[in-house]
C-alpha cells in the first residue's frame, strides 16, 4: 500500500505543477483569503477504505467543473459498516499520503480544502489517555462511546471538551497526521455541532470552580439529580454559567488558537453547546449555522456575531436531512435519506434563500460521498446527496447552475459590511433559566433538550427593517455611544432593544452606562436577576436609574430613525451596506414557511406574491412593489441614484421525481 500511495504522490505533484500556471493568479491572489471565491462548497465523504488517488484526482476536477469552490473532507466508518473492507489506519502515513494527496489536487485547481478536525464527531480517539474523556458528574464513561470512526468496529472515546490540556493531546496527535496537508494554499480545520451529553456534564475542578463562582456549593443538585427539575431553575442558571465560560476557556478558544498555530483557519458550528453561543461564534474564525435541522433564524447569531468580530464570511451546513432521515443502521448500516437522487433544486433553493436572508454567505453543501465518478456505491445517510451519477437530480447543468445561483448571491452578501441599526439584547439569561423545551417544540426529540439552544429565538418582527442583530453583555460591557452611533465591537447601532424576563446585573449596569451618554434604549420589560444569589437592593438602584432617563422607553417612540425598509408582513430579507450603496437580499415569502422535515416537492405550491414596500434611503424616500415569480428570490441594489433590482437569472425548474398531485 505504500508504495502504490507514494506513486499516487509523485503523480499528483506533477498534475499540480502541470495546472499551477492556469490557476496562478486565482490560487496566488487568493491564498490568504477565506472561501474568497464565494462558490459554494462540499462537505466530502470519505468511507473508511483504501484512497484510490485516481478516484480523488477525478472527483475534484468534477466539482470543480460543476462550479464548486471547493471541500471539506469529513472521515467516517466503512461503507455498509462492512468490517472487512481495508483501510488505513486513521492518521497513519498511509491515511496522511492520500490527504495530502487531495490537498495538492484541490490547490493546483484553486479549490479549497478544509478538514473536519477528527473521525465523525464529535473529537474522539481509538487511544485516548484515561481522564481525557467526556463524563457527566456520574462518570458515565459509557456516554463518551463512539463506535462508527473511521476505524469501526474498534470504538474510539469522546474528548473531554471541557479541558484545554485534553484537547491540546488530541491537536497534537492531529496536526502531526494533518502537517503535510496544511501546507499550500490556507485550510480550515472544522468541529460540527455540539453532540457531547450536557445533562449533568461534569470535568475536574468543576465544583470547586463553581463554588468560588456562587459562593455555594452544586454538588448536592448533582448528586440528587434535581438539578434540571423547575423549582431549581436558578441553580441551573448558575450551573450553566459556570459550565458556559468553561466551554469557551477551555474548547472554542483554544480550538482556534490552535488552527491559526498551525497555519490552518477555524471554522465551527457552536449550535448545541451549553455555551454563551453569541461570544462562542467569534472565538473562531468562521461562525457556521446549519439548516434546516436548526431553524433559519438560528443563523442570525452566526451572523451577528461575524457583524461584532469583523469576520467577512459565515458558512452553513446546508440541505441536511432535508426531507426527513432515516438511522444510519437502517438496510444494515446503509440507510439513505428520503428522496436521494430525486431531491427538487426548487424545495433546496427555499432553504439556501432563507439562509441568505438570515445572515448566511457561503453554503457548504451536505454533501458528496467518495465514489468513482459515476458510480452510486456511497451514500451517507442523512444527505441531499450531490452525485455525478447522470440520473440523479443533483448533478450535471441542474447542479451548476444552481451552483452559479449561489455564488451570485454570496458574493453581493459579502460586499460591505452587515448592515443594522438596532442591536437586540440576546436573551441567554432566559434561556438558562427556562430549563426544557416543551415537547411541541422538539420535532426531533433525539437532538436536542434545552432552551440553552436558543434553536428559536429570533429578533423583533416588528422592526425587522432595520435589520436588527444580537448584542450580549460581552459586547455591551466595552461599548461605547458617541454621536449618534453605539459602536459595539466592529458593529455601528443606533439603538439598543431589550425584551428579556432576566438579566444580569453587570449587563443592567453596562446599559445605564451607555444610556447616561445617550443612548436610545427600548426596554419592552423590566428585567430581573437570574440565579440563586441575588443583588436586591443593588439590582433596583441600578434598574430605578435607568427608567428615570428621558431616552429608555417601554414603547417604539424612543427609535426616532427610519428603517431601511418598511412594510406589512415583511419578507425575510438581509443587507449588507458597502459605503453608501445598500444591497438587499429578499428571499421568496415561501422560504419563511419551511420546516423541518420539508414536504417533498413544497416549493411548487408558490404561486407568486406581490408586496408593496417602503425604501427610506439617502434622505429620501421611494414606494416600490417586491413582484416575487413562483420560486423567484429578487436583490435590490439601493443607491444615491435610486432603487434597482438585480437580476438573479435562476428559477429552478420541476425535475426528476415529481408528481403533480
Amino acid at each position: 500500500m505504500k508504495k502504490k500511495l507514494f506513486f499516487s504522490l509523485v503523480l499528483a505533484t506533477t498534475f499540480a505543477l502541470s495546472l499551477s500556471c492556469c490557476n496562478r493568479s486565482e490560487t496566488e491572489e487568493n491564498a490568504d483569503a477565506l472561501y474568497s471565491s464565494s462558490k459554494p462548497y462540499t462537505r466530502w465523504w470519505w468511507f473508511s477504505s483504501e484512497i484510490d488517488t485516481n478516484d480523488v484526482r477525478d472527483q475534484l476536477i468534477w466539482l470543480k467543473e460543476h462550479e464548486f469552490g471547493g471541500v471539506e473532507i469529513a472521515w467516517i466508518y466503512p461503507m455498509g459498516l462492512d468490517t472487512n473492507t481495508p483501510h488505513p489506519e486513521f492518521l497513519s502515513p498511509e491515511w496522511a499520503t492520500s490527504v495530502v494527496y487531495a490537498k495538492r489536487i484541490a490547490d493546483s485547481l484553486g479549490l479549497g480544502c478544509d478538514f473536519t478536525y477528527g473521525t465523525l464527531w464529535p473529537f474522539s480517539d481509538l487511544n485516548l489517555p484515561d481522564g481525557d474523556q467526556t463524563i457527566t458528574y456520574f462518570d458515565t464513561v459509557e456516554e463518551a462511546k463512539r463506535s462508527f470512526t473511521w476505524d469501526y468496529p474498534l470504538v474510539a472515546r469522546i474528548l473531554n471538551h471541557l479541558d484545554k490540556e485534553a484537547f491540546y493531546r488530541y491537536a497534537t496527535k492531529m496536526n502531526k497526521g494533518l502537517a503535510e496537508a496544511y501546507k499550500g494554499r490556507k485550510s480550515g480545520v472544522f468541529v460540527d455541532s455540539w453532540e457531547v451529553e450536557t445533562r449533568y456534564l461534569w470535568t475536574k475542578g468543576f465544583g470547586e470552580t463553581f463554588a468560588k463562582e456562587h459562593g455555594y456549593d452544586i454538588e448536592p443538585y448533582m448528586q440528587q439529580k434535581n438539578l434540571l427539575d423547575t423549582e431549581n431553575a436558578e441553580v441551573f442558571y448558575d450551573y450553566m454559567h459556570t459550565l458556559s465560560n468553561y466551554v469557551l476557556r477551555e474548547f472554542y478558544a483554544p480550538f482556534a488558537e490552535n488552527a491559526t498555530q498551525s497555519g490552518a483557519f477555524s471554522r465551527a458550528q457552536c449550535g448545541g453547546a451549553p455555551t454563551d453561543l453569541l461570544t462562542a461564534f467569534t472565538l473562531v474564525d468562521i461562525p457556521e449555522t446549519e439548516a434546516i435541522l436548526y431553524e433559519p433564524c438560528f443563523s442570525k447569531i452566526a451572523a451577528s456575531a461575524a457583524t461584532l468580530g469583523n469576520k467577512e464570511a459565515v458558512t452553513a451546513e446546508t440541505f441536511t436531512c432535508a426531507y426527513g432521515w432515516t438511522g444510519l443502521l437502517y438496510k444494515n448500516g446503509r440507510g439513505q435519506s428520503p428522496y436521494q437522487g430525486k431531491e427538487q433544486i426548487a424545495d433546496l433553493k427555499l432553504i439556501c434563500d432563507a439562509l441568505f436572508a438570515n445572515g448566511t454567505n457561503q453554503i457548504i453543501w451536505h454533501g458528496f460521498p467518495y465514489n468513482k465518478v459515476g458510480d452510486t456505491s456511497n451514500f451517507f445517510y442523512t444527505t441531499c446527496q450531490i452525485s455525478t451519477y447522470p440520473q440523479h437530480n443533483l448533478t450535471g447543468d441542474n447542479l451548476t447552475e444552481f451552483n452559479k445561483y449561489m455564488t451570485q448571491v454570496s458574493k453581493y452578501m459579502r460586499k460591505g459590511k452587515n448592515y443594522s441599526d438596532l442591536a437586540v439584547y440576546m436573551p441567554l439569561e432566559d434561556a438558562w433559566m427556562n430549563g426544557y423545551y416543551p415537547d411541541s417544540m422538539r420535532k426531533v426529540k433525539a437532538f436536542f433538550w434545552g432552551q440553552y439552544e436558543m434553536r428559536f429565538i429570533n429578533t423583533p418582527d416588528a422592526f425587522k427593517g432595520m435589520q436588527p442583530l444580537w448584542v450580549n453583555e460581552h459586547f455591551l460591557s466595552s461599548a461605547s455611544y458617541e454621536n449618534g452611533v453605539l459602536h459595539c465591537g466592529a458593529a455601528d447601532f443606533k439603538a439598543l432593544y431589550s425584551n428579556v424576563e432576566y438579566m444580569e446585573l453587570s449587563a443592567l449596569k453596562a446599559i445605564l452606562r451607555l444610556a447616561k451618554s445617550g443612548l436610545p434604549v427600548l426596554l419592552a420589560v423590566e428585567p430581573k436577576e437570574p440565579g440563586k444569589n441575588k443583588h436586591t437592593d443593588e439590582y433596583a438602584q441600578v434598574l430605578t436609574e435607568l427608567l428615570q432617563l428621558p431616552n429608555v422607553k417601554n414603547d417604539a417612540s424612543v427609535l426616532t430613525s427610519m428603517p431601511l425598509i418598511a412594510g406589512e408582513n415583511l419578507p425575510d430579507f438581509w443587507c449588507r451596506q458597502d459605503g453608501e450603496t445598500y444591497y438587499v437580499f429578499f428571499a421568496n415569502p415561501m422560504s419563511k414557511t419551511i420546516e423541518y422535515p420539508l414536504q417533498y416537492g413544497y416549493a411548487f405550491s408558490d404561486k407568486g406574491t406581490s408586496m408593496p414596500i417602503t425604501v427610506n434611503h439617502h434622505g429620501k424616500t421611494e414606494n416600490i412593489t417586491l413582484n416575487f415569480k413562483p420560486n423567484e428570490s429578487l436583490l435590490l441594489k439601493i443607491d444615491k441614484k435610486g432603487v434597482q433590482f438585480i437580476d438573479l437569472g435562476f428559477v429552478p425548474k420541476k425535475m426528476n421525481g415529481y408528481e403533480e398531485k
